[in-house]
C-alpha cells in the first residue's frame, strides 16, 4: 500500500492528523495534473494551474469529507473537479461575452428619434424616387446616407465605389434634391 492510500485509509477511519498530511504529498501530482489539464487550455487563460489545484481541493472538502477507497480513485476525483472548474470558469466567460444574464429589452419603435422633421423626410423620400429614375447610383447614395445614417465611408464602400466619386455623388444629389423639393413645395 502506498502512501496516499494509507493516508486514504487512515482519513476514512477518522485520524484527523491523517488529513493535514495528504495535501503536501499529492500537491506536487496534482500541481502537474493541473498542468496538464490547463496545457488543453486557450492561451491567455486568466486560471492558473495553482489556483485549479486550490479550488479542486477545496472541491473535493479539503480530503476530510470524502472517502477515497485508494490513490487512483483520489486523482480521479481531484482531475474530475479540475475538468468542472475549467468548464464553470469557460461557461462563466462565455455568459460574459453575452450579457451575462442581462435582462433582454425588445426594441420599440415608436422610441425611434427621427433627426429630421416628418415633412422633409417625406419629401426627401418623394423626390428620391424620382431621383432614382434619372440617377440610380445617386439614389442608392442618398439612401444610404439619409435614411440609414452611413458615413461617407461606409456608403462609398457599400457601393463598391472610391470615397472622392462618392462624395462628388452626394453633392450633386444634394442639391439636386434641394432642387426638386423646392419646386414641389
Amino acid at each position: 500500500m502506498n502512501d496516499v492510500t494509507r493516508i486514504l485509509v487512515a482519513i476514512k477511519e477518522g485520524d484527523q492528523k491523517a488529513a493535514g498530511e495528504l495535501l503536501p504529498l499529492v500537491y506536487q501530482e496534482l500541481r502537474k495534473l493541473a498542468g496538464s489539464k490547463m496545457a488543453m487550455e486557450s492561451r491567455g487563460h486568466t486560471l492558473q494551474p495553482t489556483a485549479l489545484v486550490h479550488e479542486a481541493w477545496l472541491r473535493l472538502g479539503a480530503a476530510n469529507q470524502q472517502s477515497w477507497e485508494n490513490r487512483s480513485h483520489f486523482f480521479a476525483a481531484a482531475g474530475e473537479a479540475m475538468r468542472r472548474i475549467l468548464v464553470d470558469h469557460a461557461r462563466r466567460k462565455q455568459s460574459l461575452k453575452r450579457g451575462a444574464g442581462a435582462e433582454h429589452e425588445e426594441l420599440d419603435e415608436s422610441a425611434l428619434v427621427l433627426t429630421a422633421p416628418p415633412d422633409e423626410l417625406l419629401a426627401v423620400h418623394e423626390a428620391l424616387d424620382k431621383l432614382a429614375l434619372e440617377d440610380s447610383a445617386a439614389a442608392e447614395l442618398v439612401k444610404l446616407r439619409y435614411f440609414v445614417g452611413m458615413t461617407m465611408d461606409e456608403a462609398a464602400s457599400a457601393l463598391g465605389m472610391a470615397k472622392r466619386t462618392a462624395e462628388n455623388i452626394w453633392t450633386y444629389a444634394r442639391v439636386w434634391l434641394h432642387r426638386e423639393i423646392r419646386r414641389a413645395r
